[in-house]
């Protein structure tokens, strides 16, 4: 079975003078009567449920991943197979199932991507900020914490001896991942050296720590974060050179190590790169933890291919894994990145990010059946991010509008962001655009090659039709 929380196909009006482009067999009524009677008859089939319980579940999480971006991305991946785009659909379009959710912190309109975590994966609305704990937390008070503490369906699932797996694009602390096992009022408490030491002497654990502590045997841990894993100036295995890359643990403990020691009689194996994740076989291992960056995974346009998998091949490698019990598995797979392109306003890097984990719900279908396995794709929030300026059918996702502002006569790209400093200002007025390389993978309105500042967190929207 498979469920897809409110995919809408959106679509935008073109009025110009420029002739769209689009398939001959479009002219002919017949074609998009046979398009609706086969539409039809797929629902109707439908009406016959599937009432198998699932001994499988995967949750797909797409970061920030809103409406809009959603309806992007699908064009973006038809225009990659050489298609005009609008025609394409994502892997998630093709579920048989949908529904509309609406989401908000206990404390906020607009929710962040803690709080949202401890209500999917917990069931449990919660403040902003905070991780695995109920509502009556405060955010960064440790003392809050105790008694506070809820449960999510990654534990379930593991005690009712399923195995179960993360994996992110984010580190493996970050703030999705993290209320899946751990339980903290401040979602920043990365390690010990990210806390203040109030919080330490109240008792309270960084989240790297509980990663394994507090389920000691959860079965595939795949992102990044390894920097949160080794003590204080402890130098990384991929950048020995770059002092930003070191441990940042003060307790002197080497979490990878105690890892690596508790699992040496369980077939167990740890990898840092895309080399040996890929060479290893499934069947011989039943514990996994790959880290592959000091903090989270590259952006998929700047994936160093050689060195980092792609959320695809970490996915790959996860489901085989986790496969093999025959009382099943709880996969938690997080498009994290999507979130962090909209956040510096790179529409090109976030939508090639949801691109990049619709291949990862194509290939975990492959892998599983719907007779067995329950696949869920959702977001938690969405972004200030929409396109219009009616473009023209085929019309690159990331290109200009056809026509100028009446307000400056300038001509705009179609994707906008609605946060961030804005636009930039050329001699008192906006920026040509046309002038400029809006097609380099990092542009955004306001982060020009040259040199522009980019905010590093900007406000996000949260709206009815919210995951």
């Amino acid at each position: 079975m498979k469920v897809a929380v409110l995919f809408i196909l959106s679509c935008l009006v073109w009025v110009g003078m420029v002739k769209p482009s689009f398939p001959e067999q479009e002219k002919n009524p017949a074609f998009w009567y046979e398009l609706a009677q086969r539409s039809i008859k797929n629902a109707l089939n439908y009406q016959d449920l599937n009432k198998n319980i699932a001994k499988n579940l995967i949750l797909f999480l797409g970061d920030g991943m809103g409406v809009p971006t959603v309806t992007a991305a699908r064009i973006l991946k038809g225009q990659l197979n050489g298609q005009s785009g609008e025609e394409a659909q994502l892997e998630m379009d093709k579920f048989p199932y949908v529904a509309l959710s609406k989401t908000y912190n206990t404390n906020a309109q607009v929710p962040d991507s803690a709080g949202t975590a401890t209500a999917f994966l917990c069931g449990v609305k919660a403040n902003e900020g905070t991780v695995g704990v109920s509502a009556a937390s405060v955010r960064s008070q440790c003392n809050t914490t105790q008694g506070n503490e809820v449960t999510s369906i990654l534990r379930w699932a593991k005690e009712a001896g399923k195995s179960v797996g993360i994996v992110t694009t984010t580190r493996v602390n970050h703030a999705t991942p993290s209320a899946a096992y751990a339980h903290s009022v401040d979602r920043d408490w990365y390690s010990d050296g990210d806390m203040p030491s109030e919080a330490l002497q109240g008792g309270c654990k960084d989240i790297a720590r509980q990663l394994f502590e507090n389920i000691p045997d959860i079965d595939v841990i795949m992102g990044g974060g390894r920097r949160n894993m080794y003590p204080k100036n402890i130098s990384d295995v991929e950048y020995p050179t770059e002092n930003k890359h070191n441990g940042t643990r003060k307790d002197g403990r080497n979490l990878l190590a105690e890892w690596i020691d508790g699992v040496k009689d369980k077939r167990g194996m740890y990898v840092w790169n895309k080399k040996d994740l890929l060479s290893l076989n499934p069947n011989n291992v039943d514990y996994l933890l790959g880290l592959f960056e000091p903090a989270d995974l590259a952006y998929e346009l700047e994936r160093n291919k050689d060195m980092d998998p792609s959320l695809t091949e970490m996915v790959d490698v996860a489901i085989k894994i986790l496969r093999k019990n025959e009382r099943g598995f709880y996969l938690l797979v997080e498009g994290g990145r999507i979130d962090h392109g909209h956040h510096e306003g790179k529409a090109k890097q976030a939508l090639h990010e949801a691109v990049e984990m619709d291949r990862a719900i194509t290939r975990a279908g492959l892998l599983t059946s719907d007779y067995d396995t329950l696949t869920v794709v959702t977001a938690d929030h969405s972004h200030v991010f929409s396109f219009g300026g009616y473009t023209p059918r085929g019309n690159s996702i990331f290109g200009l509008a056809p026509m100028v502002s009446d307000v400056d006569n300038k001509p705009f790209t179609s994707i906008l962001y609605g946060n961030g400093p804005g636009f930039k200002l050329v001699n008192g007025g906006r920026e040509n655009v046309s002038t400029v390389d809006f097609g380099w993978i990092s542009y955004s309105s306001f982060d020009s090659k040259a040199g522009f500042p980019v905010p590093v967190l900007t406000p996000r929207l949260d709206f009815l039709f919210q995951f």
